[in-house]
C-alpha cells in the first residue's frame, strides 16, 4: 500500500460521546485520543492545536441526532447534547474552523457502505475499525479512535480535493 501523502495543513475529526475520541493528521504525524473525560482536557486538546493556526487547520464534527427509547433514557441523551456543544464550543473557542457531517455523508464518501439490516452494530463498528486499521496500517487503532480517524480522513480528502 502506498504511503498516505499529507498535504500541509491540520485535519481534525471529532466523534462526539464518551466513547468517541479526537483525532488530528498533519504532516508532522498523527494525534489520537479517545475523548477526554474533563472539558478542561477536552479545551488542552483543542487549545494545543489552536497554536498551529498559523498552518491550514480546519475541523468535521460528526452531527449526530439520539433518540430516546430502548437503550436511550433521556438523561443519557441529554449528557450527549451537553458533550457535542461543548465540543462545538471548544472549537469555536478555539478558532478552529469546522463544519458538522452526518455519518451517512462521511461514511459514503470513504466508501464504506451503510450498515447492513442484518449487520450487527458491533459488527459495523469493527468494519469502521477495520478501515481506519487499513488507512493507518503504523497506528494502533482501537474502538474509540477509529471513527476520529476516519473523520480526519475525510476532513483531509474533503479539503484537499480528493473525495
Amino acid at each position: 500500500m502506498p504511503k498516505l501523502e499529507i498535504p500541509p495543513g491540520i485535519y481534525i475529526g471529532v466523534d462526539p460521546g464518551a466513547s468517541g475520541g479526537l483525532a488530528a493528521i498533519a504532516v508532522d504525524g498523527l494525534d489520537v485520543v479517545p475523548m477526554p473525560l474533563t472539558e478542561a482536557d477536552i479545551w488542552a486538546w483543542f487549545w494545543w492545536w489552536q497554536d498551529h493556526q498559523g498552518e491550514n487547520i480546519f475541523a468535521v464534527i460528526e452531527q449526530v441526532s439520539g433518540y430516546i427509547g430502548e437503550g436511550h433514557p433521556g438523561s443519557a441523551m441529554f449528557k450527549f447534547g451537553m458533550s457535542y456543544g461543548g465540543l462545538r464550543m471548544a472549537l469555536t473557542a478555539a478558532q478552529i474552523p469546522f463544519e458538522s457531517a452526518t455519518p451517512q455523508n462521511w461514511q459514503k464518501s470513504l466508501g464504506i457502505g451503510k450498515k447492513g439490516k442484518t449487520e450487527t452494530r458491533t459488527s459495523f463498528k469493527n468494519r469502521l475499525k477495520a478501515k481506519a486499521q487499513q488507512l493507518f496500517p503504523n497506528l494502533k487503532v482501537t474502538l474509540a479512535t477509529s471513527d476520529a480517524l476516519l473523520l480526519a480522513e475525510y476532513c483531509r480528502r474533503k479539503r484537499t480535493g480528493s473525495l
